[in-house]
């Protein structure tokens, strides 16, 4: 199973270093979200210090981005990597849309799989050299001259991944990208019964194999060297559990679980600026359904007790009161490797 990094460096000067010890751990790739800094250009510079990690966006936001801005972007990384680029797209939710980026928010589901067929189009044209003509609702491309076509590549165009919580977008995964990436609020429970499935219908839908289509993610991962560490470390995934709940797009994952109430509630403290209070709301109950615990030694085996079989990578951000020493770290990714 492929192990990934999420890097956290808050400095960019920081990152090349990051990105290289991360590999010398035996992490086979390394990845950014795009939260309070661009995901692009922390990769950029981890492209400079590692020679064998795959890098991804996790996520880059897709709307407020045209196609073509993300796929010149795209290419220059997969030029840049030598092969090792994967962009990873998000649709991210309807607040985030109008009022940060102050873009329109209109059928995302549908939007996305225009949007990554645009990026695969854009991308054959530039391979090919024949006409960019793509035709849809949301996007139209029909203009690229010589001049600003960069010309066929000598790596293939990069993988696109996109991220899904509701079950449209899991079948548009299945229909255009070539892997899904799970939001961190996620349950074995809901991968099996709603991702997998939903995964499945879009795959039959665009006569493809979604056995071919990669899953990577799967919940949150506490662990340390014992069981009063794992007891601390829960605090903080707690809290996080709580952000996410508290979002109503995410409250489809809460259902399966009964926590619908719990989502509601977790929305209205949010309303108020009560984020240090939502945390207290997420039960032992909730806290096990989304999150796998383990020691050093058995984080990898309960990951595999509780994911086997429904997701193909692991994005391996622990909380841990302890971080493992060097030693125990490439242990634990070892452990995760050979899943």
């Amino acid at each position: 199973m492929r192990v990934t990094h999420r890097l956290a460096s808050q400095s960019l000067a920081a990152i090349p270093a990051e990105a290289a010890w991360a590999e010398a751990m035996g992490y086979e790739a390394i990845s950014k979200n795009e939260t309070a800094h661009d995901s692009f250009i922390p990769l950029t510079l981890a492209a400079t210090s590692t020679t064998r990690a795959m890098l991804q966006t996790s996520v880059a936001i897709a709307f407020p981005r045209s196609p073509m801005i993300a796929a010149y972007t795209a290419r220059d990384l997969q030029d840049l990597s030598k092969g090792r680029f994967r962009l990873g797209l998000g649709t991210q939710v309807k607040g985030h849309i109008e009022r940060r980026f102050s873009t329109s928010w209109e059928s995302p589901g549908p939007r996305l799989r225009e949007y990554v067929q645009a990026l695969k189009s854009i991308w054959a044209a530039w391979e090919t050299g024949e006409r960019l003509d793509y035709q849809g609702k949301h996007y139209q491309f029909s203009l690229m001259t010589p001049f600003f076509s960069p010309g066929s590549g000598e790596y293939p165009p990069p993988p696109v991944f996109t991220a899904a919580v509701n079950a449209y977008n899991c079948q548009v995964a299945g229909e255009v990208a070539d892997g899904l990436m799970l939001h961190s609020l996620t349950s074995p429970e809901y991968v099996r019964d709603v991702v997998r499935p939903a995964l499945a219908r879009g795959a039959e839908r665009a006569g493809r194999d979604a056995g071919n289509i990669t899953v990577s993610g799967g919940g949150f991962l506490i662990t340390g060297p014992n069981k009063v560490s794992l007891r601390a470390a829960q605090a903080e995934v707690r809290r996080r559990i709580a952000f996410y709940a508290s979002t109503r797009t995410y409250h489809s994952v809460l259902a399966p679980h009964g926590f619908e109430e719990i989502g509601q509630r977790l929305h209205e403290m949010s309303l108020r600026g009560e984020w240090g209070e939502m945390g207290e709301l997420v039960s032992d109950e909730m806290l096990h359904a989304f999150a796998v615990s383990g020691e050093y030694d058995e984080i990898a085996g309960e990951f595999a007790k509780r994911y086997g079989g429904l997701v193909d990578e692991a994005s391996f951000t622990l909380y841990s009161e302890q971080p493992p020493n060097e030693v125990e770290l490439r242990r634990i990714i070892r452990d995760f490797r050979d899943l």
